[in-house]
């Protein structure tokens, strides 16, 4: 049994559905503290050949707030979001596949941040065909004051995993005797690089999944989603 745990991150680069296929349970971090900068509500499109940042606009509230108690601001318009990846794609070649499955993530009439974000992912994983279970922590019947490692570990054993695999950017926050000691499993899933052509402009890596799903067939990015990766 493998399970990974993720904070929610909006239409995030394609690494991060490869750890979704990857695992047997996906955890998703609904109660954690949201943060300015970070990638929860903005990632990165090609405009122009060159990367530029889209994001989710939130309503004015306390930095210290989870993300789950976040709003998105009430003068959103997810039209105007639409214009700007519609500007970005309108001749990427798998465009017109592509853009209504954006367009059903964007219009969600969902304000909360968190389950915007939820929604999003949902999608995605319906159209690539990830059949992972998908779980919210904040259901799982844990203690939710445990940090880090042991938040972790925690929610592996509630789940009665054997192996928990994280994101290679996490070999930092993990030991692996601690694990071991719990009768589990650490593993990183790090991902290949993805090179394909992107209009006639030099490639630029690790953009939104959106970008790979506007350049490439659904069966090709499938295979990167299953396949493109390194577990160490």
């Amino acid at each position: 049994m493998i399970v990974s745990i993720m904070q929610p991150y909006f239409l995030p680069y394609i690494g991060y559905f490869q750890l979704i296929k990857a695992a047997d349970i996906f955890v998703i971090y609904d109660h954690i503290k949201y943060t300015k900068k970070g990638w929860i509500n903005r990632n990165r499109l090609l405009l122009n050949g060159h990367d530029a940042f889209f994001s989710l606009p939130l309503k004015k509230s306390s930095d210290t707030l989870d993300v789950v108690e976040k709003e998105l601001a009430s003068d959103y318009e997810p039209e105007k979001l639409l214009r700007q990846f519609a500007g970005a794609y309108a001749g990427a070649p798998f465009f017109d596949e592509i853009f209504p499955l954006l367009t059903e993530i964007l219009m969600c009439q969902e304000r909360n941040l968190f389950h915007y974000i939820y929604h999003s992912l949902q999608l995605v994983c319906r159209y690539l065909d990830i059949q992972t279970d998908i779980r919210l922590s904040s259901e799982l019947p844990f203690n939710q004051e445990l940090k880090g490692q042991d938040k972790v570990i925690a929610i592996c054993q509630v789940l009665n995993a054997d192996r928990y695999m994280n994101a290679i950017g996490g070999t930092a926050l993990y030991d692996r005797q601690v694990f071991r000691e719990n009768k589990l499993e650490l593993q990183f899933l790090q991902s290949s690089p993805v090179e394909y052509q992107q209009f006639s402009t030099p490639f630029v890596p690790w953009l939104s999944i959106i970008d790979v799903l506007m350049f490439n067939p659904l069966s090709r990015v499938q295979q990167l989603v299953s396949e493109h990766y390194t577990i160490i």
